[in-house]
């Protein structure tokens, strides 16, 4: 089996901490070359120093901030006319928690822009490389909600639906080029986002953190929460050329717990 990406560019979107972080680590681990992208430059910094150079790679950030779309394009077109990527990861924070009748219109707008708008962004900025070099992977993590809705998080089940059928769109297109375009779907990782969800529904049950905790993991057949490193495994198989036929999916990571196939 072909892990090899020696050689490879890849762009992690969110990579300071979680998901996003762990999936930086494994793509170096696989010998790519990669470059971060977070709004925080210091622990941009200090995630880089995280990454392994065995195979001489050097890796590197720029600096985004993903509720600032046209000051994305400028950066990642900046960064675009230096060095070709092969290799984008789209990952970006959820939306707040809440019910979608209970939203704002300026609810979707925002999480529409920093995450479908900005994902485009980069999709069209790093393309041109990718059809190129006859080698391209567009990896987007979303989330199991893609499937089946989750209580409680309605505007981001919203936008992430559209981020999934935008993906399936792309991978159509793409596919002649070389390029795949497929969906990892956390199911339950501990991150801070997990955490912030798990503190908002103790808040608003009266139970304690431990107690919400603990039924959110009986509703999962692997009978625990998952490793954020358990899912960049998957985000960097499907970077691999092995993965180069599996084209225009959503894989859940979730222990088991999402009820569809």
């Amino acid at each position: 089996m072909n892990l090899d990406l020696n050689g490879k560019r890849a762009v992690v979107c969110g990579s300071t901490q979680g998901i996003g972080k762990a999936s930086a680590i494994e793509l170096a681990l696989l010998g790519a070359h990669v470059t971060l992208v977070a709004r925080n430059e210091e622990k941009l910094k200090a995630a880089v120093k995280e990454l392994q150079v065995y195979s001489g790679q050097k890796h590197d950030y720029f600096v985004a901030d993903f509720s600032e779309p046209e000051q994305l394009k400028k950066v990642s077109a900046a960064y675009a006319a230096k060095w070709p990527v092969n290799i984008l990861v789209n990952n970006t924070g959820g939306p707040p928690g809440g019910l979608a009748i209970d939203a704002h219109p300026e609810d979707f707008i925002k999480a529409f822009a920093s995450h479908l708008l900005c994902n485009q962004i980069l999709a069209q900025t790093f393309t041109p490389g990718m059809k190129n070099e006859r080698y391209g992977r567009i990896i987007n993590i979303i989330s199991t909600s893609v499937k089946i809705p989750i209580r409680g998080l309605g505007v981001s089940n919203t936008i992430r639906g559209a981020v999934a059928n935008w993906s399936k769109t792309l991978s159509v297109e793409l596919a002649p080029y070389g390029i795949t375009v497929n969906n990892v779907l956390p199911g339950a990782t501990m991150t801070s986002r997990l955490e912030a969800i798990i503190r908002n529904k103790a808040e608003q049950s009266g139970k304690s953190y431990d107690e919400v905790k603990e039924e959110m993991v009986r509703e999962i057949p692997a009978g625990r929460i998952s490793d954020a490193y358990e899912v960049a495994a998957a985000v960097a198989f499907l970077a691999t050329p092995a993965a180069g036929y599996i084209n225009g999916i959503n894989v859940p990571v979730d222990g088991g717990r999402t009820g569809t196939l």
